[in-house]
């Protein structure tokens, strides 16, 4: 059986823990009110053209750019204080808190979240991931492509990856075989677009809310019955 204390539970952020959907519709919202249709418009536009060359989401970035169209709109300075103010914790999904409390009685609990490094750090600390997680938390541009920086900081015997996009933890299945458990959550815009989708591999553990994982046992966490994890 897994053994606790051998375990690090890896879990994503947006639409995992946080609600970015409704973020974002959010923003929209805000953007609609404050400035019209046309420059909403022009804000997703900016911030698509970002996060394609960047990577990662932008919200920040995209509302200085932005800015450049419409510096003469008192809103502006609104807008930053909406954004940089947005009441983060209210957005965590019904059961994120009880189940990173449940998931750190079994293992350690680490955030592993895609993002830029002012940003997202932030929303982290004022939705209360970063306390529920003693400050072990680690954000990279392609986190699929930092699982030895990652390993590194939290080795383990084995690891469970808790995250929205099915495609990424394919990936990851890939590059740590039986040593990682995935568990696909069905939340957010992602999960919608797997259904179409090809997984290969498909996710050990399919749950449709991040607050089900708060009824699992260690053993529930296992990617193949036979794996046994050293004693």
């Amino acid at each position: 059986m897994l053994k606790t204390g051998s375990v690090v539970f890896l879990l994503d952020v947006d639409n995992t823990l946080f609600d970015n959907d409704r973020f974002a519709s959010d923003i929209t919202a805000t953007l609609d009110a404050q400035f019209g249709e046309d420059e909403r418009k022009r804000y997703w536009s900016i911030y698509e053209t970002l996060r394609d060359r960047l990577g990662y989401a932008d919200y920040l970035g995209a509302l200085q750019q932005f800015r450049l169209g419409c510096e003469a709109n008192p809103s502006l300075l609104r807008l930053s204080s909406y954004l940089l103010d947005y009441p983060f914790a209210d957005g965590l999904y019904p059961g994120a808190l009880e189940t990173l409390r449940h998931l750190g009685t079994l293992g350690t609990t680490v955030i592993l979240s895609d993002g830029d490094i002012v940003f997202q750090p932030h929303k982290i600390h004022q939705s209360g991931l970063w306390q529920a997680v003693a400050g072990r938390v680690l954000i990279y541009v392609h986190k699929e492509h930092m699982s030895e920086p990652m390993q590194q900081s939290f080795p383990a015997s084995h690891y469970v990856m808790v995250d929205d996009k099915p495609r990424l933890l394919a990936a990851m299945k890939r590059l740590l075989g039986e040593r990682l458990t995935t568990v696909f959550v069905q939340q957010g815009h992602y999960a919608a677009q797997a259904e179409s989708s090809t997984l290969d591999p498909v996710p050990d553990v399919t749950v449709a809310h991040i607050g089900e994982l708060a009824r699992y046992a260690l053993s529930d966490f296992r990617a193949d019955p036979a794996f046994v994890l050293p004693e």
